[in-house]
């Protein structure tokens, strides 16, 4: 492995995702998604994020792709997922709504983003869980 391709944290498992996102990730995404959308368009997105196969993808092309910056390890809800990584916890995989490219629309993070970037402090290459609507 190149010295950029080894993980940044050795001390922590590179494997540490569940199968599946908690059941309690779908109503939050969808609080958040409230945001975005009408309810009709948020009880679409949910229902097709619950049918959606889980996909992986890369923490730093999800930043990417999201337009969302990296928070730092020491925010307080990156460290409670580092915590529970450490204790041999694993992470519920992240709930994301596809962009539009040719709408200049970004991945949306609907549920994750703290463990998007806690995944990504541990190895940015790691493929990270997820499903995408």
């Amino acid at each position: 492995m190149a010295k950029s391709d080894q993980p940044k944290n050795k001390s922590l498992p590179p494997e540490h995702w569940k199968d599946e996102p908690d059941e309690h990730d779908y109503p939050a995404a969808g609080d958040y998604l409230s945001l975005l959308m009408d309810e009709d368009q948020v009880q679409e997105a949910i229902k097709r994020l619950h049918d959606a196969p889980i996909t992986r993808r890369k923490a730093k092309d999800l930043l990417r792709a999201s337009r969302l910056g990296l928070l730092p390890p020491d925010n307080v809800h990156v460290v409670r997922d580092l915590e529970k990584v450490r204790h041999g916890d694993r992470l519920s995989p992240i709930l994301l709504v596809r962009g539009k490219a040719d709408h200049d629309i970004p991945l949306t993070v609907a549920d994750g983003y703290h463990r998007i970037c806690a995944s990504y402090h541990i190895d940015e290459n790691a493929d990270i869980p997820c499903r995408i609507a």
